[in-house]
């Protein structure tokens, strides 16, 4: 015979618990436990049933499962929050007898824990802890830009900074940056790190008024986690590119607002002995001489056929996009590597300009987006110390400010607003400069992460060679008055016009069926005599009709079949296809809308154009 099961001892009863439950079972406080909680990962459940759950019990609560708080039992973290909570006692009873001595010996020997071991236990794998960079990245980068407070020590903020700045210098290195946003909230930017995307946001660099309403005890939690998790990812990709870590920083060039160009990265020397060196060098020569001897064959061949078939474009253009035939090492089999399908912007686009930054524009971003391309980069004094170059420097190429007027303009290089960089990043190419020269109306800037779905308006699509025809056709019928129509054409359809309205002007009798018929009859021979057919002048008497398109045996069927589908639904079904019938039509309202937005803009920047073209 099966065991009775009792109430509250199976099920949802059993692998759920409450907060309070939790907390007694193991014996902290709540704002230990919410921070724990924080530390290991683990948030509130929400079961089907609450009442079971719950026991019976319909009153609120917050649950988990009963494995997570089991699994916190063994925490280590969880026995330091209980050292912590007797050297408070110990600490506070020293200072209530004016013991100072004893007092600060215990704040010397304060417990403190480390979140190595969590960090390993929560990300597995490297590419687990890439998939998270994101919402750390953005934490370290917004208080880095926070003012220091009671509750935000200068300590904290000097810390993010560095993680910043090391993880920056990571994506300059490696050239794994490839979009860039700017918003209301601040710059967004993504990277793609080993096949993972990683996005984060970065605030503009204004002064920041520290919320009142913000609980900073569990956001300070949750930052305690991310810079020890950013540490250790920071840690593995200077490894992987062979890079010392923690980079040195430059006391001097950090207090002079260098930003960047305060710390040093090196690489990691190798100690090697002279004998070893030489011996893997003839190593070398002796495996691959044959193959680079062949390789350089192919690349002579292939420069030459670039040469002859590649078109003439702007100079400035072919220098940023031509690829750098360098040496490459041969795989295996001595075929050359081929390159990454994944990678959707050039890393070498910026990799022959020198840029100038005025004061006006934002330094912070436009050198890590310079950098991360390839560009290098100087700017005026009063943004920083370490500039390379001065403003009055030849081998600078390009300009970027952001006042309608210059006052002194240096000749050789381009005058530019800062948007031309971001736009040039997410396309992926050198677009022009003139639609971003100083003081002129800027073309809009479209969001790279959203992706185009079938049916939505793509602003960036080229319009359709029928669309730009008859737009074409328009312009030359209003500026001219005359049809693009062939002339006999026209003349055949006033014919046919004028002989079905002679046709059509025949009254029609309805007093009897023997009158109808005789009208009927006179009417077919005044066609007749006209020329036209009475098919054609007949309908003229109920007013214009619109020819509808034939319909398909196929559409027909479709349709048939849809019809059926709809009556073979239940109601619920068919207010649901109602809802999504309704949507797909207001989204191809809005579609449509757009495109004749769009069509009547260039229609009037055209207009615009050939007057001023004309004067």
């Amino acid at each position: 015979m099966a065991r009775i099961k009792q109430k509250g001892k199976a099920g949802a009863a059993k692998n759920f618990i409450t907060r309070n439950q939790a907390i007694k079972k193991l014996q902290v406080t709540l704002a230990d436990f919410r921070r724990l909680c924080i530390l290991k990962g683990i948030y509130p459940r929400e079961p089907r049933n609450k009442k079971k759950a719950n026991k019976g019990s319909t009153a609120p609560a917050t649950f988990y499962y009963t494995k997570d708080i089991q699994y916190l039992l063994h925490e280590p973290v969880l026995l330091k929050f209980r050292e912590h909570k007797t050297f408070a006692r110990k600490l506070s009873k020293a200072l209530g007898r004016g013991d100072l001595s004893t007092a600060k010996r215990l704040n010397e020997d304060k417990p403190q824990y480390t979140l190595d071991h969590i960090i390993k236990e929560r990300y597995p794998t490297f590419v687990d802890a890439l998939r998270d960079m994101d919402d750390a990245l953005s934490m370290l980068f917004l208080f880095a830009s926070m003012p220091q407070n009671d509750k935000i020590s200068a300590a904290t903020i000097a810390n993010c900074e560095r993680l910043c700045a090391e993880f920056q210098h990571y994506v300059i290195r490696s050239r794994s940056l490839r979009k860039t946003f700017l918003s209301i909230k601040g710059i967004y930017y993504q990277a793609d790190i080993k096949g993972q995307d990683v996005t984060w946001l970065v605030p503009y660099k204004f002064s920041q008024q520290v919320p009142t309403d913000v609980d900073f005890r569990i956001m300070l939690t949750f930052l305690d986690f991310h810079q020890t998790f950013v540490g250790f990812v920071n840690y593995k990709l200077y490894s992987e590119l062979g890079l010392v870590y923690p980079p040195e920083m430059d006391v001097q060039k950090d207090e002079g607002a260098a930003g960047l160009g305060a710390f040093v990265v090196e690489k990691i020397a190798k100690n090697i002995t002279a004998d070893e060196d030489a011996e893997m060098a003839d190593v070398d020569v002796k495996d691959t001489s044959a193959q680079v001897a062949s390789l350089g064959e192919k690349l002579a061949t292939i420069r030459d056929d670039s040469v002859e078939e590649a078109p003439v474009e702007e100079v400035e253009d072919d220098a940023a996009v031509l690829d750098d035939f360098s040496t490459a090492a041969p795989n295996a089999d001595g075929a050359l590597a081929q390159p990454d399908a994944t990678v959707s912007a050039p890393t070498n686009l910026f990799s022959n300009f020198t840029f100038y930054l005025s004061r006006e524009v934002p330094r912070y971003s436009l050198e890590f987006l310079i950098k991360s391309f390839g560009g290098k980069v100087s700017w005026d004094p009063i943004l920083g110390a370490g500039s390379p170059l001065e403003e009055n420097d030849p081998r600078i190429t390009h300009h970027v400010c952001d006042r309608p007027n210059q006052e002194k303009r240096f000749p050789g290089r381009s005058y530019l607003q800062p948007q031309w960089v971001y736009d040039c990043i997410n396309k992926g190419r050198l677009v022009a400069i003139d639609e971003y020269a100083p003081g002129a109306l800027l073309p809009p800037h479209l969001s790279p992460f959203v992706k185009v779905e079938e049916g939505d308006y793509d602003p960036e699509a080229v319009p359709v060679e029928a669309e730009a025809e008859e737009e074409e056709e328009e312009d030359v019928e209003e500026e001219t008055g005359m049809q693009v129509a062939d002339d006999d054409e026209e003349e055949e359809e006033e014919e046919v016009e004028e002989k079905a309205a002679a046709a059509s002007t025949i009254p029609t009798a309805e007093d009897s069926d023997v009158d109808e018929e005789i009208d009927e009859h006179e009417r077919q021979l005044a066609a007749e005599a006209a020329g036209v057919a009475y098919s054609k002048a007949a309908p003229s008497k109920r007013g214009k009709k619109t020819d509808a398109p034939k319909e398909t045996k196929a559409e027909k069927e479709a349709r048939e079949a849809q019809d059926m589908a709809k009556i073979m639904m239940s109601n619920k079904h068919k207010k649901l296809y109602a809802k999504m019938q309704y949507g797909i039509q207001k989204k191809e309202e809005q579609t449509n809308s757009l495109r004749q937005k769009r069509k009547a803009i260039e229609k009037e920047k055209r207009k615009g154009g050939g007057k001023k073209g004309g004067n």
